[in-house]
């Protein structure tokens, strides 16, 4: 998949936490129900392109991150995610 800076992507990040947040999505409990396991989207901006297959990402806050292109959990933000997270988005 290809990349473009300025493009907006959806991350999806697994966590664990004994609260997880409004936003969680795939909500499962532990084994013995102590914590929780579940994926939160985290919504990114493409800043930089690099030509080994690695995009640099950063985040509403200013943080940084780089990927790998063919990460699954990486996917381009639709229109219709664009229009939903708006709010979201930068």
């Amino acid at each position: 998949m290809s990349f473009k800076t300025g493009e907006f992507v959806i991350f999806e990040k697994s966590k664990n936490s004994t609260h997880p947040s409004p936003h969680a999505k795939d909500v499962r409990p532990a084994e013995h129900g102590e914590t929780y396991s579940y994926i939160i989207e985290k919504f990114w901006k493409v800043v930089r392109v690099f030509e080994n297959g690695t995009i640099e990402l950063e985040t509403r806050r200013g943080k940084r991150h780089r990927l790998y292109t063919a990460t699954p959990q990486l996917r381009k933000a639709s229109f219709w995610d664009r229009l939903l997270f708006r709010n979201r988005l930068f």
